[in-house]
């Protein structure tokens, strides 16, 4: 997400390197949606710690952005694991992950 150009960025590290791991912070996180939802404003969370003004984010996307984005890129998720607050999330990471962490192949290479 503070990457200018993540399309490019990502098809090169799929380039150079066989597998890549990818982590962000998930914009869709339930903290998120209630802030945005009961103030109205762009949220401030412990993985989004920053104002807007402020942030080094470009990009503001969800779990399931990232998942659809490989999708429609022959990208290969090889791995993933999503952090809460104090454990790892196993149901509905999108909702409850704060952070989502892939490790990524190009899915042609995979085959």
């Amino acid at each position: 997400q503070q990457v200018k150009k993540p399309d490019a960025v990502v098809k090169e590290a799929l380039r150079v390197g066989r597998k890549v791991i990818i982590g962000f912070p998930n914009f869709a996180h339930y903290q998120a949606r209630l802030q945005i939802f009961f103030k109205g404003k762009t949220p401030v969370t412990h993985s989004l710690p920053y104002e807007w003004h402020d942030t080094p984010n470009l990009h503001f996307l969800s779990i399931s952005d990232f998942i659809e984005y490989c999708h429609q890129r022959d990208i290969k998720i090889k791995r993933s694991i999503f952090i809460g607050k104090n454990r790892t999330v196993k149901i509905f990471p999108n909702l409850f992950g704060m952070i989502g962490i892939f490790l990524v192949s190009n899915g042609k290479a995979a085959a």
